[in-house]
């Protein structure tokens, strides 16, 4: 997930998120975003919980979420 939040509030934006259950890791970034944030989540149910946690807090101006599906999970050994 890649997010924008309101200018000088990227340590706390870092906090929060890194708080969550499911984030597996979570950067400040230069350029276009200002946060960039790894979630694990065991199917998507799950993981649009974790994005409405994030999604919920304040200091957000904007995010997006590009999804990558089946690294290391089901999917890729149903492809095998």
């Amino acid at each position: 997930m890649l997010l924008n939040c309101s200018p000088g509030s990227e340590t706390e934006v870092i906090s929060e998120v890194g708080s969550i259950s499911g984030v597996t890791e979570v950067n400040g970034v230069l350029g276009k975003y200002d946060v960039f944030v790894k979630i694990s989540a065991e199917n998507p149910d799950e993981m649009e919980m974790k994005v409405a946690q994030i999604r919920k807090i304040k200091m957000l101006s904007s995010y997006t979420l590009p999804v990558v599906y089946g690294q290391g999970g089901t999917i890729d050994s149903e492809i095998n």
